[in-house]
């Protein structure tokens, strides 16, 4: 007998109530989906994941250096982190999220994710305010708060630049909010976002009047929903190596 739908969790947030739930797709063979909804919106499911784990994998893989720390900005259901956890070279992962529900389903092994980070000694978990952190020109960006540099910071929290989560998430996509992760990364380190939205002409304006070098990818993967190809944006900007 398959499990057609249950309801793993439902938690009030400062954002509004945040639920997980796990479902069978009939129209995939019953294949077993996990998704998160705040209030009514649907955030993210476990179907569609390409561009979140890509966006680790184009950063890291532009990185040539061991021991590298990398900040992730947003858990969500883990992919991005988990994708960053397969570079040998990742010595040190912080991850940030700033719902404690989202964190206690990966501590609990409410979803796929979960038992890849937690079991991993490299990888931390803590509840913040990324945007707060980021921006904070008295904190340092380390997963120990040494105030030393890191290598790679990778978002995937809004919607696209454009579309945030939370109206005050709007002031980080400045060049003063953008400055900050700048002034966090090493020489030569990677600041990387994932996006809904195609890229935009404008924010690769606004990135490239901050960052030395800057590029955006079309990541496609396949929709079942639609009977096409689906895609989402990766950017990615430089620090100058000097």
């Amino acid at each position: 007998m398959t499990l057609d739908f249950e309801e793993l969790d439902y938690q009030p947030t400062p954002l509004g109530d945040i639920s997980l739930r796990r479902r069978a797709e009939p129209r995939l063979d019953n294949r077993i989906l996990y998704e998160v909804k705040l209030g009514e919106e649907f955030l993210m499911s476990s179907l569609f994941t390409e561009a979140e784990e890509q966006l680790a994998h184009l950063a890291l893989a532009r990185l040539s250096d061991k021991n590298l720390t990398v900040v992730v900005g947003g858990l969500g259901l883990g992919y991005t982190a988990a994708a960053a956890l397969e570079h040998s070279a990742v010595s040190s992962l912080l991850v940030i999220d700033v719902m404690a529900p989202v964190i206690d389903w990966h501590r609990r092994g409410l979803v796929p994710m979960g038992a890849t980070l937690t079991s991993d000694p490299r990888c931390r978990l803590i509840e913040a305010d990324f945007f707060a952190v980021a921006t904070d020109p008295e904190k340092g960006f380390n997963d120990r708060d040494t105030g030393l540099p890191v290598d790679a910071v990778l978002l995937d929290i809004d919607h696209s630049p454009e579309r945030w989560l939370n109206p005050g998430n709007g002031d980080f996509y400045t060049v003063s909010g953008l400055g900050s992760i700048a002034a966090k990364l090493r020489p030569g380190g990677i600041f990387g976002l994932w996006s809904d939205d195609p890229a935009d002409e404008r924010f690769m304006a606004l990135l490239g009047s901050v960052f030395h070098s800057t590029s955006a990818h079309e990541v496609a993967f396949e929709n079942p929903y639609t009977n096409a190809e689906s895609t989402n944006t990766v950017y990615l900007a430089h620090t100058a190596d000097d």
